[in-house]
């Protein structure tokens, strides 16, 4: 059975309403906007019913919030309300909402609204996630071309993706970096990581197969890989549009090589002037071409890289960064 939560201050129209929706949906019901932002933190409603004149915080404002939390953002809202003016259902549509639903209402209009606009919301749920699987898919086949070229790297994605994924969550627990990462899809940024090496496509087979050191020159060329995967990318951008994840994957591509004193490449940014992503990226990445096989080394253990990284924090890394991965190394082996 769908949930529904409602809001309204007052308790006759929160119990109308339950009565109505009783046998069709679990109906939870709140006086105040705050105490829907607070169940909202353990529980997650397949539409909410927003009254819009409450004392403290109004539905308009509950609204704005509501559609500035991505936690929240996609969870369809109707408002119902004893406003009759044109402005006041402009208003509400404009911020987001999905319907807007003059009292008094009658049973049967209000089920059917809500059923209605559940019925579409599946339906953009499920044409969502047949695109997510597409551009995954897309993802996964392109880093894939790029690492069948690389014999030395197999497997680098995966493991970097997974290491990515458990640097970000100890972020996110510990609140580092909190402000720049609360807007984040975690899922879309890990995926748009996968392409960091996307530019690596267009290296000679000579250099990115060499069995030993590169020579200067040749790490010259190696090093333009960061370059050539933003500009991959920026072509994927204009032939079909900008999104946040196409963003994230040039964003990471050009900065996973950069370092936080400036010694990085392709343009040597340094400290935050890096962007954020490509400073976690750079972590995992090191990490896993350290405990690897290369041609140019043997691996390190565990212990040896985590010792490298915490000796780079502050110079290659971001030691806020570099802390955090301190206290989560262990899961990475």
């Amino acid at each position: 059975m769908k949930t529904i939560f409602l809001v309204d201050d007052n308790e006759t129209n929160l119990n109308i309403v339950e009565e109505v929706l009783k046998g069709c949906y679990r109906v939870d019901c709140f006086p105040c906007a705050a105490q829907l932002f607070s169940a909202l933190e353990t529980s997650k409603p397949h539409m909410i019913l927003l009254d819009v004149d409450m004392p403290v915080m109004s539905g308009f404002e509950a609204m704005t919030i509501l559609r500035g939390n991505p936690s929240y953002a996609s969870i369809p809202v109707i408002f119902l309300t004893g406003r009759t003016d044109p402005e006041s259902e402009a208003a509400g549509i404009e911020l987001g909402a999905a319907d807007f639903i003059m009292k008094p209402f009658s049973a049967p209009v209000l089920l059917n609204r809500i059923q209605h606009h559940l019925h579409v919301d599946e339906m953009i749920r499920q044409r969502t996630k047949m695109l997510t699987n597409l551009k995954n898919a897309l993802v996964f086949t392109m880093a894939d071309l790029v690492e069948n070229r690389d014999r030395d790297t197999i497997g680098h994605i995966e493991r970097t993706s997974k290491n990515l994924e458990l640097l970000i969550v100890a972020m996110l627990e510990k609140k580092i970096y909190a402000d720049e990462m609360r807007t984040w899809d975690v899922d879309s940024v890990v995926s748009s990581a996968r392409l960091h090496d996307v530019g690596k496509i267009v290296i000679s087979d000579t250099i990115l197969n060499k069995t030993g050191p590169l020579t200067q020159s040749e790490f010259e060329t190696m090093k333009t890989h960061t370059l050539e995967g933003e500009r991959i990318i920026d072509g994927v951008i204009r032939l079909a549009g900008a999104s946040d994840f196409l963003h994230d994957a040039k964003t990471i591509a050009a900065s996973h090589h950069e370092r936080w004193n400036g010694t990085g490449y392709p343009h040597g940014l340094k400290g935050r002037e890096i962007p954020l992503m490509g400073r976690i990226v750079a972590i995992v990445d090191v990490y896993d071409a350290l405990v690897n096989e290369r041609p140019y080394k043997k691996p390190f253990t565990h212990e040896e890289a985590v010792g490298i990284i915490m000796m780079e924090a502050g110079k290659h890394f971001d030691p806020r960064i570099a802390d955090v991965f301190d206290t989560i190394n262990q899961a990475f082996i």
